[in-house]
């Protein structure tokens, strides 16, 4: 099969979901045509069956602003004709969706194709509902031959939002565990732990819906009764507040920014818990990504976190804003052996039961192999 592949490029969970997918179809055979302004952060090795197509912006003096949704869906047209791909595939509805929808609705008379949409999250709870978007989301949805949603929460969100009637399919994030495993790190340790010290570790964009400051006010929670260090990888808006806010609880000896990090795998090694703080999350695949590497997660009872983390088995989740029960989370697994290795055990089988690839996989080429039979 040619499958298009649309996505944004930069760090973010639909993203890396659109990479990992497509390496992994490549695997499988599949011809994969990744559409993009920017090479995707994930796709930094060659591989058979995998292409990139970059969208090119034109500027122009009239016009004042980006014409990105433009040149996407004439970038789609393109590849989708002289590639003759069969499926293309938008991550995130804006405005990945309304493109493909104009592309495949020019392309009819000559070279059609079928139109997957799957939602990741802000797409739909944030930046869809805003009034000028929001028809056109819509509408877009409503003309996808196919939409999925990363979890059960998105789904139902979505539906409440944009019609009752829409059909949404339900398929989880995923990990590759034989890659997320947790691993020799010493060489890591050495350069991170001082003193014994536990490792608190959140990993995100720095947004302000991670709320990363409450990672902060939990490390200085739980250094009250332990030694501990928090570990923050990524960057984002939200870095300086959360540095101004380490030297004003007088943590900031106890804190490491390692800034955007690929070896991910290696670094969550070091980790003895994640903290996923956020005030809003569509599935966590940074807590999937985490416990794959059997570290426990402590994060909030918001969205489709709780489809992840299994409560009192997996990790812990709190309300929203609770930052001391989340201390006393993780201080009841810190001081704690057994019960940390029991939830490091746990975490692991959890994801490589549930979440591997090589589950997740099938279902989108299913879908695929679906869309292909619908009248239209």
């Amino acid at each position: 099969m040619r499958i298009g592949m649309v996505c944004y490029p930069t760090y973010g969970g639909s993203g890396v979901l659109a990479t990992e997918l497509g390496h992994e179809l490549a695997k499988k055979g599949h011809s994969v045509h990744f559409i993009t302004y920017a090479q995707p952060m994930r796709l930094d090795r060659f591989q058979d069956n995998i292409y990139y197509h970059e969208v090119e912006t034109p500027s122009y003096p009239l016009m004042e602003f980006n014409q990105y949704t433009l040149s996407l869906a004439g970038k789609i047209l393109d590849v989708a004709k002289y590639e003759q791909l069969d499926v293309v595939h938008v991550h995130y509805a804006i405005p990945h969706a309304v493109s493909a929808y104009l592309a495949r609705e020019i392309s009819r008379a000559t070279r059609p194709f079928r139109l997957v949409t799957t939602l990741h999250g802000t797409d739909i709870t944030l930046v869809g509902m805003e009034p000028t978007f929001l028809p056109l989301v819509k509408f877009s949805l409503e003309k996808s031959d196919v939409v999925t949603a990363v979890s059960g929460f998105l789904a139902e969100k979505t539906r409440q939002s944009f019609g009752q009637d829409l059909s949404i399919r339900v398929i989880p994030n995923f990990v590759d565990t034989s890659l997320y495993r947790r691993g020799d790190c010493s060489h890591l340790e050495k350069h991170i732990k001082k003193d014994g010290e536990f490792v608190l570790m959140h990993v995100s964009n720095f947004r302000p819906v991670k709320r990363v400051q409450d990672c902060v006010r939990i490390l200085a929670e739980v250094r009250k009764k332990v030694p501990a260090r928090l570990v923050f990888v990524g960057d984002g808006p939200e870095r300086s507040d959360a540095e101004r806010l380490c030297r004003e609880l007088e943590v900031e000896d106890h804190v490491t920014f390692l800034g955007k990090q690929s070896a991910l795998p290696e670094i969550l090694s070091v980790a003895d818990i994640f903290l996923l703080p956020s005030q809003q999350e569509s599935f966590g695949l940074s807590a999937l990504e985490a416990m794959s590497c059997s570290v426990p997660v402590v994060a909030t009872n918001i969205g489709g976190i709780p489809e992840v983390v299994r409560h009192d088995e997996s990790g812990f989740i709190a309300e929203l804003g609770d930052v001391d029960r989340m201390a006393r989370y993780c201080l009841d697994l810190l001081t704690n052996p057994k019960k940390l290795a029991i939830f490091r055990e746990n975490a692991r089988r959890r994801v490589v039961e549930n979440f591997d690839i090589s589950l997740i996989v099938p279902h989108y080429e299913r879908v695929y192999a679906e869309s292909m039979l619908m009248p239209g």
